[in-house]
């Protein structure tokens, strides 16, 4: 007997948070797409599940405890609306991509983010096949003193940029989510 809507949602983020390949094989249709991949490393657009498990991948390597605690689950036919808490800790770069390459990294700074994030799941077949977000990112870049701007975060930034620690950041990003999505 497959999963519900409710359970399929709430699979769809344990995926993200621990990198179950067997739920993962059960939860995510094939043909999976994710609208939201655009920032990520480019794995993480894989269709199916391999690219789930690299988005998982890519986000846990920034974010340690990572969690999406989720607060509210509606459905109707093949939709499911997710609304959670994306929380963690930033521990690792936080490396975010534009066309495929490096857009920026925020170097791990300890702290913690806890923020919103409403998500659409389309389904098919018993499994969920596409997904979109509406999250509050300047709410998690505050917590990080990105946006607005904290002159230290700003100088470690550039730092890392002009040293180079940004770029060989994204390529270690990218290639754990490369190695995620073929063990897929």
């Amino acid at each position: 007997m497959g999963m519900d809507a409710s359970e399929l949602g709430r699979g769809l983020f344990r995926i993200l948070e621990t990198g179950d390949r067997a739920l993962a094989a059960d939860v995510v249709h094939a043909e999976f797409r994710n609208r939201e991949a655009a920032v990520s490393p480019e794995a993480c657009s894989i269709p199916g599940p391999a690219g789930v498990l690299a988005s998982g991948a890519w986000m846990r390597s920034a974010f340690s405890d990572l969690r999406f605690a989720v607060e509210d689950i509606a459905h109707q036919d093949d939709q499911v609306w997710v609304r959670l808490r994306m929380q963690g800790r930033h521990t690792g770069p936080f490396v975010k991509f534009r066309d495929g390459g490096l857009d920026q990294a925020v170097p791990p700074t300890g702290r913690a983010i806890d923020f919103e994030q409403i998500h659409v799941l389309g389904l098919r077949d018993g499994q969920v096949v596409s997904h979109e977000a509406v999250r509050d990112d300047v709410t998690m870049l505050g917590q990080l003193g990105v946006f607005p701007p904290e002159p230290a975060g700003m100088l470690r930034m550039v730092g890392w940029r002009l040293t180079g620690r940004a770029k060989r950041a994204a390529q270690a990003v990218t290639t754990q989510a490369a190695e995620a999505a073929a063990r897929a």
